[in-house]
């Protein structure tokens, strides 16, 4: 299958480095201006902003419901997010929580946002939580959705085979959208559970011009992201808590997040609470009402 990238590209991407205090110099990625979409809240407040990103696979799509229904009851402006190779934003070479982090600190910065409320969920989570230990000072508050700083369940070598799939499957642009969708659906079957095929599919596209089928998200470059996962862990390690009010909120029965996780946790957002709510990973979808009243709630406290 031939992969169309998104229109919007970025330009060759520049970097530069910082030095961790008695540590190594790193390299930090150039940001990308990421697509987004705002929500006015319930009316003018001097509360910061709410910057939510969503996880592997996602859009900003995913949580406009839950960004309406927060709309209605948080004084608060409310921007959802696409990430860097995924949606409507720009495909780049190249993909980690630390380049999220950079695209999140370029997107406040473009909106004349000083400080933020962050919410992420996945693999948006550990971006917020590399963006929350990287620039505190930019960070309101923060709520992580079903994911840990400690590790993460999915294999490197399960994540593969569903990025190979994602990249290999031939689907010839004389399918109809519905018979492309079948074809593609039948090989990640191949390769992972169906609640987890369903998700990848609502990234499918079919030309209206050419016919020609594309992921909406860059398989690729993502497929690489997970190989390298273990170095993006080690730095995430090294980085100085947040000490500012963390809530996390994950399915218990998801594998995401494990309670004996939570010493370490706190070590890093010694600020911290742990809501548990009676789902799998995607605790939005399966648990709305609940996620929203605990989002309200720490939103709104002083």
């Amino acid at each position: 299958m031939q992969l169309i990238g998104n229109s919007l590209r970025s330009l060759l991407p520049r970097t530069r480095t910082c030095l961790l205090p008695g540590r190594r110099h790193l390299s930090i990625p150039a940001p990308v201006a990421v697509s987004f979409e705002k929500f006015q809240g319930t009316g003018a407040s001097s509360s910061p902003p709410l910057v939510i990103l969503h996880g592997l696979f996602g859009s900003k799509q995913n949580w406009r419901g839950i960004s309406r229904a927060l709309e209605r009851v948080l004084p608060r402006t409310i921007y959802t997010i696409d990430a860097r190779n995924h949606g409507a934003s720009p495909h780049s070479p190249e993909h980690s929580s630390r380049a999220m982090a950079e695209d999140l600190r370029l997107f406040l910065e473009q909106q004349g946002v000083p400080r933020a409320a962050c919410l992420g969920h996945s693999m948006g989570g550990r971006s917020m939580i590399h963006f929350a230990r990287l620039f505190p000072d930019l960070v309101e508050r923060l709520i992580v959705v079903d994911i840990s700083p400690v590790s993460v369940p999915r294999s490197v070598e399960e994540m593969s085979q569903i990025f190979d799939a994602m990249i290999n499957v031939e689907l010839p642009n004389t399918l109809s959208m519905s018979e492309g969708r079948k074809v593609a659906r039948d090989r990640l079957m191949q390769a992972t559970e169906n609640a987890t095929v369903d998700f990848i599919m609502l990234n499918l596209r079919k030309d209206k011009t050419t016919g020609a089928f594309s992921w909406a998200c860059n398989a690729p470059v993502l497929r690489d992201f997970v190989i390298e996962f273990d170095k993006s862990q080690k730095y995430l390690e090294e980085l100085a808590p947040y000490t500012g009010p963390t809530t996390f909120i994950c399915g218990s029965r998801s594998p995401y997040m494990k309670l004996d996780h939570w010493p370490q946790v706190q070590q890093m957002f010694p600020n911290s609470e742990l809501h548990w709510l009676d789902c799998g990973h995607l605790v939005h979808f399966e648990k709305p009402q609940e996620f929203i009243a605990l989002v309200t709630e720490f939103l709104n406290r002083p």
